[in-house]
């Protein structure tokens, strides 16, 4: 497997550089998370980063390698692919769209 020296930024693992294992298009996870085991035997900790490009080419503005930044709210990809023709989610507090012609019976 090939890996990828990595920069993160922000949180525990500032100013580190890890191997990271590429995809088969060369990059990084988009979202890395490190459990942290806890001292008292609870549940770990789990810091979440996402990646950033490093830096874009002057020409084409194509990426010039990876980092992962601290997401400090722990919020991951929920993982599911994002189509344009795909329903935006439906949270708790989202109110469900009606038809014109629904009546209230």
């Amino acid at each position: 497997m090939k890996s990828e020296q990595t920069p993160f930024e922000g949180g525990p693992m500032d100013g580190r550089v890890l191997p990271v294992l590429v995809g088969p298009t060369g990059h990084p996870p988009k979202t890395y998370r490190i459990p942290v085991p806890d001292a008292a035997g609870g549940p770990p900790t789990v810091h979440v980063y996402h990646r950033e490009p490093r830096g874009h080419s002057r020409r084409l503005g194509l990426p010039q390698g990876w980092k992962y930044r601290y997401d400090p709210e722990g919020k991951a990809a929920d993982g599911r692919l994002k189509w344009p023709w795909s329903k935006p989610d439906t949270g708790p507090d989202a109110t469900p769209g009606r038809k014109p012609d629904d009546t209230d019976g």
